[in-house]
């Protein structure tokens, strides 16, 4: 396993600037044929974030004590994007990711054509999107009055972490759903389970009361929940990802074993790809 984890780094070395390129055609052409482009691209994760912001904060009014820290609340919104940011990251990545060697099934009958980096391809494609989620979360930050410091920059690390375990979720799906195309379904319907119980739109803390310890340590055991609360330690609650050890070698260890599968399992099913396809 660890020599198949090997090549597909090799690989992904040896031909970066081909990614490079064909990451930047696939964001391009994502949106082709539509008036507005890739604008589309920025628009609906906004909407998102509006709805969800008005739902929690204004119309149930959850947000104040969702977002409270020590006897200051903190505006909902601010919190709310430190933890979407990198789940729409995340989503992205795997929904794109899942579907990489179908979109580019032409290439994947081309014998000449290296497969392997069409996963990395689509999760690169879709770090444009998040670099520029990141940027306005700073520029929201700074127009309510909160000044980024050092902690922010953690949000490179976390953005990594999120990277590597998708990139090892879309080796495995993108294998497997050549020959079961319902694993696209069901991740979608995975992906929209994991929004609502990772805590984005909820604190964890609020429910320590109401949820039992097992079910506590399950909901924790997400790789999504060091992620996001991460971020918002980055951004909001200034803590150094170090200071949690024992989180940091559960997601990092979790996530390397996701890689391992995942390229396994694709190089396995990689010499029937081109007969199914």
């Amino acid at each position: 396993m660890e020599r198949k984890s090997e090549n597909i780094i090799l690989e992904i070395i040896k031909n970066r600037s081909m990614i490079k390129n064909l990451a930047k055609n696939d964001f391009k052409t994502k949106f082709a044929g539509a008036y507005l482009g890739i604008i589309w691209a920025f628009v609906q994760p906004v909407v998102t974030v509006l709805i969800y912001w008005f739902v929690f904060d204004k119309a149930m009014g959850m947000g104040a004590r969702a977002a409270l820290r020590g006897e200051t609340p903190l505006p909902y919104v601010l919190w709310l994007v430190a933890g979407i940011v990198p789940w729409f990251f995340f989503s992205d990545c795997v929904s794109a990711g899942t579907v990489a060697l179908v979109e580019y099934s032409y290439l994947v009958k081309k014998v000449v054509f290296n497969i392997d980096i069409l996963p990395v391809v689509k999760v690169i494609s879709s770090v444009f999107v998040h670099i520029f989620f990141v940027a306005v979360a700073v520029v929201l930050f700074l127009l309510f009055g909160y000044m980024p410091d050092i902690y922010v920059l953690q949000a490179f690390y976390y953005s990594l972490g999120v990277l590597v375990l998708a990139l090892g979720i879309s080796y495995l799906t993108s294998a497997v759903s050549v020959f079961f195309p319902d694993v696209r379904q069901m991740v979608g319907i995975a992906l929209q389970i994991g929004v609502w119980i990772t805590p984005i739109m909820w604190n964890i803390d609020d429910m320590r009361a109401s949820i039992p310890d097992a079910l506590m340590v399950i909901l924790k055991c997400n790789p999504l929940y060091y992620i996001v609360m991460g971020y918002r330690e980055s951004f909001i609650d200034k803590v150094w990802f170090w200071e949690h050890p024992g989180m940091t070698l559960y997601f990092w260890g979790f996530t390397v074993l996701i890689c391992l599968l995942g390229v396994t399992v694709f190089k396995r099913l990689k010499v029937h790809f081109a007969d199914v396809l």
